[in-house]
């Protein structure tokens, strides 16, 4: 017994010994991690005391913000249970659910598309001018893809220019005055901003494969399409599999910009989703309390499909991301 205790006593002293070598050794590493870990500290975890206010009817004044805040009426649920009753909860899921899965459907697969048509192109001109033209949506603004978008699907704009001159419709169609169209809408706005730049990962993983399976797929007999399927797919399936559940841990997550800013009056009960929503009513109805809820029951939400689809993920394909 006492050689047992020894043993495990030593065991523990070893392996204090190896961690604080390892911080010794990583000390420059670990130098340039802490500003991000002071952000995160700050930024992150933090504010995550203010997610109180979801369970008190706060009240603001002009007192300091925190004494306000614990000193406010404690309702417990009240503001989730109202969320869930009142006639604007099963619209909004609609909206935010609708939305952020079309874009999801749409979006998904199209880096991946991209990736592997890059990695077929063969001149390098032509490669880098597409990566770049597929790109640069990206780094713009939401407020200038916004009036992009709107100008593009204005009364005499260029879709409707075209619908017209390929005698699809005779008169215009006010895209964005109609409900009907919006979650496309979005959903194909998201795609266009976001593929180029989400590409860029499926790249990265395409260019760690051997080159020798491919030699070896052509010897064998394998077309381009047969390399891309047996080779490039089943060596980006750990990639997939990790963007897809933080995808799906997204799904609540509409997207504030587009909804704000492409929003207006006549679309509103298509476009109006749970981060509009929270907006509206925190900010413009200056109801906190209940903003805060609406924001909580998102993120709670999140968590559990993220933590769903990772246990689903390593359970059928042995791919997780934790």
């Amino acid at each position: 017994m006492a050689t047992a205790v020894n043993s495990l006593s030593n065991n523990k002293s070893r392996t204090k010994k190896g961690l604080k070598l390892r911080f010794i050794e990583q000390r420059y590493l670990l130098l340039l991690l802490a500003p991000a870990v002071v952000w995160a500290i700050f930024f992150a975890y933090l504010p995550m005391a203010g997610l109180y206010m979801a369970f008190v009817n706060y009240q603001p004044s002009l007192g300091d913000f925190w004494s306000n805040l614990f000193r406010s009426e404690f309702v417990g649920l009240d503001w989730f249970d109202y969320f869930f009753s009142n006639g604007d909860f099963l619209v909004i899921m609609r909206n935010t659910l609708a939305s952020t899965l079309l874009t999801l459907v749409i979006s998904f697969p199209a880096p991946i598309v991209i990736a592997i048509a890059l990695n077929e192109i063969k001149g390098a001109l032509f490669k880098r001018t597409v990566q770049t033209v597929s790109y640069l949506p990206h780094f713009i603004s939401w407020v200038i893809a916004a009036n992009i978008i709107v100008t593009v699907l204005s009364s005499d704009g260029i879709v409707n220019k075209l619908l017209q001159w390929l005698q699809l419709t005779d008169e215009s169609i006010l895209f964005l005055q109609e409900g009907r169209y919006f979650w496309w809408i979005v959903a194909i706005g998201n795609t266009w901003k976001e593929m180029g730049y989400s590409a860029i990962m499926y790249l990265a993983a395409i260019s760690a494969i051997n080159m020798e399976l491919y030699e070896a797929a052509r010897v064998d007999g394998a077309g381009r399409f047969k390399q891309i399927w047996y080779v490039t797919l089943p060596h980006l399936k750990p990639t997939i599999v990790i963007l897809l559940i933080l995808s799906l841990g997204g799904v609540l997550n509409a997207g504030f910009d587009q909804h704000y800013l492409l929003g207006n009056g006549l679309n509103q009960g298509y476009s109006d989703v749970l981060s509009t929503y929270s907006f509206r009513y925190g900010l413009q109805n200056s109801m906190f309390s209940y903003a805060s809820a609406v924001g909580l029951f998102n993120s709670v939400v999140a968590f559990i499909l993220v933590v769903i689809v990772n246990f689903s993920s390593k359970k059928l394909n042995n791919q997780s991301l934790f």
